[in-house]
């Protein structure tokens, strides 16, 4: 072992590290060198005579845990690494219980199931069942039963809690709970574990077999945590027994990195940490070795906002570095455009690589406009932890009918599509019209167009000749409308769209808002001019297939350690950091999310994802938003981001136009980029933002944003939720008079929807944050 390895410490670094008995939380902050502290940890307990089978490290990557064991081997000089126990949660407990699972009554050679293995057996429960495949689709009750996994929640105690079970009522889908527990007799019947299960089946033998946790207790005498703000109650509780006895503890983490929620990961774990063991040694690392102080700045001003945190300073010894440019266009592709033409421009003049270049945003849907540009400007990019935005299935399985409308020869798009939505085309008739197909030496078109011809009768007949009938409706258009007109009526007709905006996961939602940005991107094709400022006479589906086509022949950019520019959401970029930052997309209900703001909880979250963005910036980092956005089909005017309101201005350059627009008109109208927030004073007010740095959540308005100058009566109180009815007159401070036309949500969290004529029309709003008054004559 090389004895200098202390060496390289700072004074809280080396602090962490020698402190070697009893609880320890270290608060890691960005770029503080916390993978160099628990390597250079775990490598002291064993010169301080632990045995290595004595120490188990849990991380949440599989390559977090692979670097640390080579960094403790090449510390230690020796193979004794390879005996420690370091890997996922998911991973060692896999390996515990193997030697242990035929307790619990399960073969230790178990199958484990992953997620598509996982849907299945729901899927056939929910048919066994005879239950409406509507309600009951298996995405939504496999999340349902994973989520309770992972809150420790079995069937038995899922069927008997009171708030599960109305969830599930106002869901429409009262019978999850007895899913749920046929499923896990279904997995035990079939000697498998889900993934979740690594966790719950973990949990369960220790609880249950006192010889198993003592035998595990006493083998791991010391015990380290990677990214602790991310762990769930179910790898809380697991820990918590395992180290029970000697209370060698040691977590590291960093509570304004929390941005996991959604996964079921509570910041609690880490801010209580202190509450749960007696005489807590805690280690700030502040010093900062990845930024500048600009960014460093930003970041710790932002986060100082949020109340439920651990207090800390992120400092640096780095050079002050240039300040954060706030770049404003007029669009999204305007922003696209000048992200690539600044990435070009850094690359001529300070002679920058791709790969210093990373592009961060809230949602995968907003790739589409960077990556565009991108392409015009030949500069090769790679999507990041995620599909190219043409390569994601549901805007393949939305081209491919557009595709099958343009050319009926198409045999990809029409297998890719015959069936998708479900319409009782199956496999088995699929293989007959291919074989049919072959035989005639005709068009997959032709055997369906014929089909009565060829053999084809009852249901199957009627299903293949409606397709046929829709597809042909579709063509008919091509004459005399342009490729968006016809792309909507696609997305109507075939039932794409209303599928996945009734998928209301995650994930769901994510592949709604792709097809949705498809849409836009259509729109955009049709009504914006070519670059040159000509305007296309053509405006067909034929056209924009063919730009589509050509824009999407990329070259591959795969290999993660290539020289292209990285793409990708600011969650997938946690741990990564990069030279240049272009954090995109600073727009309210964009970034904060209008989904995510409707709790002080929700909102302090968004702003942690925010400070997360910022500290992936090492030397240079841009801010941008636009004015308007195509979201939904429809063209949105955009509020600037509550978030850059609370950066302060000696942080910022708002000179910085980006690129090639600083000349191109991007601006309109001869705005100052110094008087981004002017669209909110009132007349003769003060320069500044109007909004305070922190205030409750806004409500969430579902609606295109419109221009409301509504002054509120001079008696303006808000009325009781629970007293308002469909047609009453109400007044809003900001919409002014309105009528509800509809009401829904639970009595302590209604939605209306209210018709303002003067303010944009019909918006949906959460009474229980924007108040109405009744309107009483």
């Amino acid at each position: 072992m090389s004895a200098n390895y202390l060496d390289g410490l700072n004074e809280r670094q080396r602090e962490a590290v020698i402190t070697l008995q009893g609880p320890v939380m270290i608060i890691a902050g960005a770029g503080s060198g916390k993978t160099k502290v628990l390597t250079t940890r775990i490598a002291h307990l064993m010169r301080n005579g632990v045995d290595a089978f004595n120490i188990l490290s849990l991380t949440f990557t599989n390559k977090a845990a692979k670097e640390m064991k080579e960094r403790v081997e090449k510390i230690l000089g020796s193979n004794e690494a390879r005996n420690l126990y370091i890997g996922t949660f998911h991973s060692v407990f896999a390996r515990l219980l193997r030697s242990d699972a035929p307790k619990m009554g399960y073969p230790s050679d178990f199958t484990i199931y992953d997620a598509d293995d996982a849907k299945s057996v729901v899927k056939t429960i929910i048919n066994e069942l005879n239950l409406d495949d509507k309600h009951y689709k298996p995405n939504l009750v496999y999340n349902r039963i994973s989520a309770a996994k992972n809150s420790l929640i079995g069937p038995e105690a899922y069927q008997v809690d009171y708030y599960l079970q109305q969830e599930d009522q106002r869901a429409s889908r009262p019978l999850t709970g007895k899913i749920y527990d046929l499923y896990v007799k279904r997995c035990y019947k079939n000697g498998a574990m889900d993934f979740d299960d690594l966790l719950f089946k973990m949990y369960q033998l220790l609880k249950g077999f006192p010889d198993v946790l003592a035998k595990y207790q006493h083998k791991f005498k010391y015990i380290m945590i990677d990214e602790y703000q991310d762990t769930n109650p179910a790898q809380y509780e697991i820990v918590k027994l395992l180290g029970a006895v000697h209370e060698n503890i040691c977590v590291v983490g960093d509570d304004a990195q929390s941005i996991y929620s959604f996964r079921g990961a509570t910041i609690q774990n880490i801010l209580q940490f202190e509450k749960d063991y007696d005489d807590v040694k805690v280690v700030k690392l502040e010093q900062n070795y990845r930024s500048t102080k600009s960014i460093l700045g930003v970041a710790n001003e932002v986060i100082a906002k949020n109340k439920g945190q651990i207090e800390k300073n992120l400092w640096t010894d780095n050079v002050e570095g240039d300040k954060i440019k706030l770049v404003r266009t007029n669009t999204d592709n305007e922003e696209g455009k000048s992200v690539a033409d600044t990435i070009a421009e850094l690359k001529l003049r300070n002679h920058f690589a791709n790969r210093d270049f990373c592009i961060l945003y809230r949602t995968n849907a907003q790739s589409r406009s960077f990556e565009e540009s991108l392409r015009r400007q030949a500069i090769p990019y790679r999507i990041f932890g995620g599909l190219s935005f043409y390569q994601r299935k549901e805007i393949k399985d939305f081209i491919a009918y557009l595709r099958i409308i343009s050319n009926s020869r198409d045999e990809e798009a029409l297998k890719r599509i015959i069936n998708y939505p479900v319409r009782g085309i199956g496999k088995t008739t699929l293989e007959k019209v291919a074989i049919i197909a072959n035989d005639q030496n005709i068009t997959f078109w032709e055997v369906l167009e014929r089909a009565s011809e060829f053999g084809f009768k009852g249901g199957t007949l009627e299903a293949i000749a409606n397709f046929v009938i829709m597809i042909q409706s579709f063509r008919v258009m091509l004459d005399k409308h342009n490729a968006y007109e016809v792309a909507v009526q696609v997305g109507k007709s075939t039932g794409i769209v209303k599928e996945l905006f009734n998928d209301k996961t995650t994930e769901g939602l994510a592949r709604y808002e792709n097809v949705q940005e498809l849409l836009n991107s259509i729109k955009e094709f049709t009504e914006t001019p070519t670059e040159d400022g000509e305007l296309l006479d053509d405006k067909s589906l034929g056209i924009y297939l063919q730009q589509i086509t050509l824009l999407t022949d990329a070259d591959n950019t795969n290999d993660e350690n290539s020289d292209v520019v990285k793409l990708m959401t600011i969650h997938a970029s946690k741990g990564l950091e990069f030279p240049v930052v272009f954090n995109v997309g600073l727009e309210e209900g964009l970034f904060p999310s209008g989904l995510s703001i409707n709790s002080r909880e929700e909102l302090e979250e968004e702003r942690r994802l925010f400070y997360v963005a910022v500290t992936r910036a090492k030397s240079r980092l841009f801010i941008t938003y636009a004015n308007s956005r195509y979201r939904f089909g429809q063209l949105q005017q955009n509020e600037p981001s509550r978030f850059l309101e609370e950066i302060p201005e000696k942080y910022l350059d708002r000179s910085y136009a980006g690129g090639g627009l600083r000349n191109s008109g991007a601006m309109g109208g001869g705005a100052s980029w110094g008087n981004m927030f002017d669209k909110r004073k009132a007349p003769g007010a003060a320069a500044g933002p109007s909004r305070p740095a922190q205030q409750e959540p806004r409500p969430r308005v579902i609606s295109s944003p419109t221009a409301a100058n509504h002054t509120p009566s001079a008696n303006f109180t808000a009325d009781d939720p629970a007293t308002m009815e469909v047609g009453m007159d109400v007044e809003h401070q900001k919409f002014g008079f309105g009528k509800i036309i509809g009401l829904e949500g639970a009595p302590n969290n209604r939605i209306a929807t209210v018709m303002f004529p003067k303010a944009g029309g019909e918006k949906k709003i959460m009474l229980n944050y924007a108040k109405l008054m009744i309107v009483r004559q």
